[in-house]
């Protein structure tokens, strides 16, 4: 495992607090900003049907959308990075140099809803405003694509700091960009142009190729490109493939928060006393907010600036010095200032004390109470450390042992486990996941209760699965199996739709862009007659074969005596209003009441909730007893 000599790798984690003079290979993993230079092909046959189906796009159509959505997700993921749109192959030009057949649409810039709006309008108007001026006539003597490469690098140079990775994207699918040229100069032309791009990459810009296949023919990136983007002969098909993807990822991308690997803290691991190493550690998963809200003026809609003040309840006056608190004691007011609080609440001055090892089946699962930490070497605060961290790293993985450490945050210090990872690598040599360790943070004893005792009382034990239960929940488990699942496959909707309306009300679109709300479960999936099957074995197993029926019947039962009761009620209101109109107490008196109908006289009892059995003499001697007469 030679990862701590590859600087590319071992330089994953580093943040931007790190040398801006760095070389340029580790500039793309160190850079906070991008700029970006797409440029787009514009011949005609960029204009033809992306594909053989009915309705299909053209290429160029396809092109324009794809950026246009990556826009739009790098004004959420990545808002301060700029971008430019820049057209070769045109009837127009539009650049400084002045150089033909090449328009600049929009130079170096945040990303904006004008920009897109642009971008979506260009497909309308652009061979009214534009035009596609390639020539196919044999007596062509420079080469458009030199001119492209070098206005696009004129763009690029507004970028002063080092510590921005700056590219440029072709997107084209003409494989010989020179075949119209004049033989005579073709080969001084492919040289130049392909050196163009070469001294490009020496400045520290990356040229990268997405390739489109035109119809009926196949993109072949060993007749010119392969040279100048410097590939293999023996790359040409993965590439192509690659190739595909990311321009698939680069049109459909999410609205999601793209969160950079940014350092949590930086903190010493004490192995004993006078030997520490050096780390960093890294929040791997976050959760995706919203940005935080802006106040902005009414009238010139430009942001506000937010002061607080202080002012003495008692008097009244501006309070210049923060605020001090104080803690009672012995009858007096003990005054204390932050950094006083702060040292009260410290509970140790050790960061992450190593205690020991345990081998790994020690750890369980249930131990892990929240994300862990990812835990990286820092040789700038103690040189060594990273000498220190793999001989650390090494052992535990040669031992199958985790370190258990004390971690003395001051707010919530506790026991954690460090869990040596290794490094992996795809077929293609891609890191998945680089080595370092994470950091486990452990429950204490009384953290862990048993769900059983939640489930039982003095008497019964709780009720244990049945072999057939736990058989029929192991195959549904089974049939409902995510393959290949992570949880970075799932967006928040909530956060989705609140970034399409955002987008809706910058883009002035009259309709909301559909937000798929990927947490809901795959309904045609679930509709197949396997997993149906399975639900339906497990749910008898557990409920019984006669469970739906059980309880339509007590539905119905129960909606029979809500019936009932609403009837009830409705008559008690009837008889309470049609009582109020009598003053039985003056009907008593006088002795009318017995010359009222049975029916009047039931109204009193039903207002009453008294019983409306008997005769009319016993409904009678009944009222009399509730008047008290």
């Amino acid at each position: 495992m030679d990862w701590y000599t590859q600087p590319q790798q071992s330089a994953l984690f580093l943040d931007d607090e790190e040398d801006p003079d760095a070389p340029n290979d580790e500039l793309e993993l160190t850079s906070s900003k991008e700029f970006i230079v797409y440029l787009v092909d514009a011949s005609p046959d960029m204009f033809l049907p992306l594909s053989e189906e009915e309705n299909s796009k053209s290429t160029f159509a396809t092109v324009i959308s794809g950026i246009a959505n990556e826009l739009k997700t790098r004004i959420i993921s990545r808002d301060t990075d700029e971008v430019g749109v820049c057209f070769f192959n045109t009837r127009e030009k539009k650049n400084i140099q002045e150089s033909e057949s090449v328009y600049v649409l929009s130079e170096l810039g945040v990303p904006s809803a004008q920009l897109i709006r642009d971008l979506e309008r260009v497909g309308e108007t652009f061979e009214k405003d534009i035009g596609s001026g390639a020539s196919r006539a044999v007596d062509v003597r420079e080469s458009i694509l030199y001119n492209a490469l070098w206005v696009a690098q004129a763009i690029l140079r507004t970028g002063t700091s080092k510590n921005i990775l700056k590219r440029i994207y072709i997107f084209t699918n003409n494989d010989d960009p020179l075949e119209n040229t004049n033989p005579l100069v073709k080969a001084d032309l492919r040289r130049t142009t392909i050196q163009r791009a070469k001294d490009a990459q020496d400045l520290g810009i990356g040229v990268e190729l997405y390739p489109f296949n035109r119809p009926g023919e196949q993109f072949n990136v060993n007749i010119f490109y392969s040279e100048m983007i410097q590939l293999d002969e023996n790359d040409e098909v993965g590439f192509m493939t690659n190739a595909s993807n990311r321009f698939a990822d680069l049109a459909d991308q999410m609205r999601k928060k793209m969160f950079k690997k940014r350092v949590v803290r930086k903190m010493m691991l004490t192995i004993t006393k006078g030997v520490e190493i050096s780390l960093r550690s890294y929040a791997m998963i976050r959760p995706a907010t919203t940005s935080r809200s802006i106040w902005l003026d009414s009238k010139t809609n430009t942001p506000l600036k937010i002061e607080r003040s202080y002012i003495c309840a008692d008097t009244g006056a501006l309070m210049a010095g923060p605020i001090k608190r104080y803690q009672e004691y012995s009858g007096k007011k003990v005054l204390l200032n932050t950094d006083e609080i702060v040292e009260v609440k410290k509970i140790t001055n050790v960061q992450l004390q190593l205690v020991g090892f345990k081998p790994l089946e020690c750890l369980r699962d249930y131990y892990n109470l929240r994300p862990p930490t990812f835990l990286y070497p820092d040789d700038e605060a103690i040189s060594g450390s990273t000498c220190a961290f793999i001989a650390l790293h090494r052992s535990m993985i040669n031992l199958q042992k985790f370190a258990v450490a004390f971690y003395g945050g001051t707010a919530n210090p506790q026991l954690v486990a460090l869990v040596a990872q290794e490094e992996e690598t795809d077929d293609t040599g891609s890191q998945l996941q680089p080595p370092g360790m994470n950091m486990i943070y452990l429950p204490y004893a009384d953290d862990i209760r048993p769900a059983e005792k939640y489930h039982a009382d003095n008497i019964n034990h709780p009720k244990r699965a049945e072999e057939g239960q736990i058989s029929r929940a192991v195959t549904l488990m089974r049939k409902l199996d995510l393959k290949d699942f992570t949880v970075y496959q799932i967006q928040n909707p909530a956060l989705q739709r609140h970034y399409a309306i955002l987008q809706a009300l910058a883009l002035e679109e009259e309709e909301l862009p559909e937000v798929k709300d990927e947490t809901q479960p795959d309904e045609e999936g679930m509709k197949s007659e396997s997993v149906v099957s399975a639900v339906n074995k497990f749910k008898d197993s557990v409920y019984g074969v006669e469970y739906e029926q059980e309880m339509a019947e007590a539905a119905a039962t129960k909606a029979r005596g809500s019936s009932a009761s609403q009837k009830r009620k409705a008559a008690t209101e009837v008889a309470s209003k049609e009582a109020s109109q009598y003053d039985w107490n003056d009907l008593a008196d006088s002795g009318k009441l017995k010359d009222l109908t049975v029916v009047e006289l039931k109204y009193y009892l039903s207002a009453n909730k008294l019983p409306l059995s008997g005769k009319k003499d016993v409904l009678l001697s009944r009222i009399l007893a509730h008047l008290g007469k």
